[in-house]
């Protein structure tokens, strides 16, 4: 075909010619708006579709994940059941879920009790980790009917755990570790169950039998590691105490007291701090009774007590660590202040939008036990945990953000930076000519 004839079907009805298509500014820009919109629009919808579908999928592979490790439990190796009950505590501290625990509420028990009875050393810690985290999630529970009122409570929980957890820190032939944490466990699961003010005194003379041999400095010197069984039943015995009335506290402290400051003397700063903080409960609730409440008053000397609490938050002996030296003062620090002069301790917690004061010995005391179990959880489950947020006075739980308007949100900051780049452009833009028309 000769090339003038080709040539000339460029310009036929059947093909338009690039001079024939629009090319005005405003049908440009009419086009590009309606194609750009479009776009955004779909992008925005398939983004929403996207992370719904991705969320539901991470939910389903959690509890797929959460089923085989509660399963895991009953298995024949030991290391295996010992990772199982670590897998299901690291699910329980970074998710509440009480409405899928309490149909398995016999199933964790069973599996616990099992463990504490015929497991060894980090077998039986890691399963009293998780009985106190047990408690917690069913605890939270109870506030919007997961209690099915076949058992599925805390209370329930911790009734079938309660005697075997009791044995197994009475047991001289355990790990220090694994009675330690059934220590935490027995005083943490009775403080969040509810028990009974008969069976709360009976648990804390057994806590007391353990933790009073930590003023023997010849147990202490023959067992170093006995410290961090002496410490977690005087934290837990501390915590219980936070649950007296005003005026049995006065009268335990006239029988008990100066037993108590001795252990300041301990050579573990763990025990010396938990001793501490126990005064300090102590001397709170027992000046609620009485107003002219005084350490003295109660069978010690008021001036000996402050003049220790004195040295141990100026203690420089340089055969103490740096950092136990630091640690030691700073605490001792507050609780001289709050003793002697009756200042309180003024902390600030932030967690989301959210923020919780603690304003006493005893809340402090409170809140330090639950970060002691609940560890990087512990800002979810004041957010999320109803019971922890009962305990705490933080009030009905704040609703999390709607999920369209921060798809609207992030939308609207697209488009702000959109038209802050455009604003820039433009600004550059006169400004390079203006240096341009400068020059010439």
């Amino acid at each position: 075909m000769p090339k003038g004839k080709r040539r000339g079907n460029k310009s036929g009805a059947g093909h338009k010619s690039r001079q024939e298509v629009p090319t005005s500014d405003e049908d440009s820009l009419d086009n590009a708006s309606i194609i750009s919109n479009f776009s955004e629009n779909r992008s925005v919808l398939e983004e929403g579709t996207s992370e719904e579908v991705d969320e539901q999928t991470q939910e389903e592979v959690f509890e797929e994940k959460l089923k085989e490790a509660i399963d895991g439990i009953n298995q024949k190796s030991a290391q295996g059941r010992t990772l199982s009950l670590e897998a299901v505590s690291k699910a329980f501290v970074k998710k509440f879920i009480p409405e899928f625990i309490v149909d398995r509420r016999l199933t964790l028990t069973d599996g616990i009790e099992r463990s504490l009875k015929k497991g060894r050393g980090a077998e039986q810690a890691a399963a009293a980790q998780l009985a106190s985290l047990l408690c917690l999630q069913l605890g939270g529970g109870d506030e919007f009917g997961v209690n099915d009122g076949s058992g599925g409570s805390a209370d329930q929980a911790f009734r079938d755990l309660r005697p075997v957890l009791i044995t197994l820190a009475n047991d001289n032939a355990a790990t220090y570790s694994a009675r330690a944490k059934c220590c935490m466990a027995l005083g943490l699961c009775s403080f969040v169950s509810g028990s009974e003010l008969q069976e709360m005194i009976e648990l804390m003379c057994t806590l007391e039998n353990i933790f009073w041999l930590a003023t023997s400095s010849s147990v202490q010197a023959s067992n170093p590691e006995s410290a961090t069984l002496y410490s977690a039943a005087l934290s837990a015995w501390g915590l219980l105490l936070t649950l007296m009335a005003p005026p049995d506290v006065y009268s335990l402290m006239g029988r008990q007291l100066s037993r108590l400051v001795n252990l300041l003397d301990s050579a573990s700063l763990d025990v010396r701090i938990a001793a501490g903080e126990a005064i300090a409960v102590a001397t709170e609730l027992g000046r609620e009774h009485d107003a002219d409440f005084t350490i003295g008053a109660k069978g010690c000397d008021n001036e000996d007590l402050i003049e220790t609490l004195r040295g141990l938050a100026t203690d420089s002996h340089k055969y103490r660590a740096k950092k136990d030296r630091k640690q030691q003062r700073s605490s001792f620090r507050d609780i001289l202040h709050f003793v002697e002069d009756g200042v309180q301790p003024d902390i600030q917690v932030k967690f989301g939008q959210e923020m919780l004061a603690l304003d006493s010995w005893c809340r402090k005391k409170q809140y330090d036990a639950f970060c002691q179990v609940l560890g990087p959880g512990m800002n979810l489950h004041l957010t999320e945990n109803y019971l922890v947020r009962e305990i705490f006075e933080l009030g009905e739980r704040v609703s999390p953000l709607n999920v369209a308007v921060y798809k609207a949100t992030k939308l609207e900051r697209h488009l702000m930076n959109a038209a802050a780049f455009k604003a820039r452009t433009i600004l550059r833009s006169k400004n390079r000519d203006k240096r341009s028309a400068a020059v010439m």
